[in-house]
């Protein structure tokens, strides 16, 4: 006997592949599908609706499979109620817990629809045991007792509003259509992150930076120090390593024992960072190094000088590790949930494993950018989910200062 659901889809579903991907997720997890309904907008700035009956062989397969679909933005025609049950122990979920997904969601209960507090993917919704407020939690913060959201009845994900069509002259993030491409005009694509930056901030809105070392190892860290001192910058993610180079540069001069000006190894140069990691131990912290005047420039000073937050969160690889490196990951990553609220805009320059752990952690309606040499950093953060990952490929030096040349008066590379 085979179990089955309607669910229903509205969006722009077949110019950006939706109801391609919900169909072939409905094969891939051993499903089957009915189109029993497909209204297709005639212009282009028209949505399209869909109703599908998806069918499978038991009901916690169909469940699966509808859940799976939710990230696409497809809920089921009739929404039922939710259904909550208390966490076994700290830690652990109930087995059948509903997996969030990065986008705005809503469950049913007390008759009408609550909103969903702090979209994440990849988590569990809490509900308070009055009902009266829902929220996302990772697994590994859930308590004993606490009421989980469990299975697919009574959630709705809601897809990403469709920005508004502009004119090809209006600023607008009309490149970022596209995904990855090494083939747009670079100057067009800074020229309009320039300006995004711009409007995020008369929003009042924070600009997260997520950042990796190569930023120090190609020159473009006086770059990110000048954005910073002008207010392009309110939040850096970040590992040891950034931190440790950029401190090494401004301590030595160098960076992985490079001399930064002339491009070539200086003799012990490559005792340099390790040095440097020993001299910020010395002081107690970053912020002290700067304030005993033993830090005088670079990324993380200016960060320190302008009041910016910065989390910096280590890995097995590890040298010191400066003493501001969280070094338990699970700490880490909630100083990195902590610093995100008021942010409406990331920016993810030469950093992989960080770039999908923030990503991991945005919600889907945060705009984000990932510029790297190599597309398949941009590639792995559109398949963990954060499908609004667009990617500049590019070198990371030229892009920061080009991008700081478009928004400090008056900048110039020494």
């Amino acid at each position: 006997m085979e179990h089955a659901m309607t669910v229903e889809l509205r969006g722009h579903l077949i110019d950006q592949g939706v109801f391609a991907r919900v169909m072939d997720d409905v094969l891939e997890y051993s499903g089957a599908y009915s189109i029993d309904r497909f209204d297709v907008g005639r212009h282009h700035t028209d949505e399209s609706y869909a109703q599908l009956t998806i069918s499978a062989e038991t009901p916690e397969l169909l469940e699966r499979i509808v859940m799976r679909l939710q990230t696409h933005g497809a809920n089921p025609l009739e929404p039922g109620i939710a259904s909550l049950k208390p966490a076994p122990r700290d830690g652990v979920f109930p087995e059948d817990f509903y997996s969030t997904t990065n986008f705005d969601t809503q469950i049913r209960l007390n008759g009408g629809w609550m909103d969903v507090e702090n979209s994440e993917m990849d988590c569990g919704i809490i509900v308070t045991e009055d009902h009266g407020r829902a929220w996302t939690l990772p697994v590994s913060d859930v308590k004993e007792g606490q009421l989980v959201v469990c299975g697919g009845e009574g959630v709705k994900v809601l897809p990403l509003p469709e920005p508004e069509r502009k004119s090809p002259e209006a600023s607008n993030f009309e490149f970022m259509s596209g995904g990855v491409s090494s083939e747009r005009p670079q100057a067009l694509q800074v020229r309009q992150i320039a300006q995004h930056m711009r409007e995020v901030k008369a929003r009042g809105e924070k600009i997260l930076w997520v950042g990796g070392p190569a930023i120090v190892h190609t020159g473009a860290g006086k770059a990110l120090e000048a954005l910073i001192n002008e207010g392009y910058a309110d939040v850096v993610f970040a590992g040891n390593a950034l931190a440790a180079h950029d401190i090494e540069s401004n301590l030595f001069g160098t960076s992985l024992g490079v001399d930064l000006d002339k491009g070539h190894g200086v003799p012990h140069g490559h005792e340099h960072h390790i040095r440097a990691i020993n001299k910020i131990r010395t002081c107690g912290s970053i912020a002290d190094a700067v304030e005993q005047g033993v830090l005088k420039g670079g990324i993380m000073h200016a960060l320190v000088k302008n009041r910016k937050e910065f989390v910096l969160v280590g890995s097995v690889r590890d040298d010191g590790p400066l003493p501001d490196v969280y070094t338990d990951v699970i700490e880490g990553q909630r100083a990195m949930r902590a610093a995100l609220p008021g942010v409406g805009f990331a920016i993810m320059v030469a950093t992989m494993l960080h770039s999908i752990a923030t990503g991991n952690l945005l919600p889907a309606k945060v705009p984000l950018v990932s510029v790297d040499i190599n597309p398949a950093t941009v590639t792995k953060l559109a398949d963990r989910g954060s499908a609004q990952a667009i990617g500049v490929i590019t070198d990371i030096g030229l892009f920061c200062e080009q991008l700081a040349g478009e928004l400090v008066v008056g900048y110039k590379r020494d």
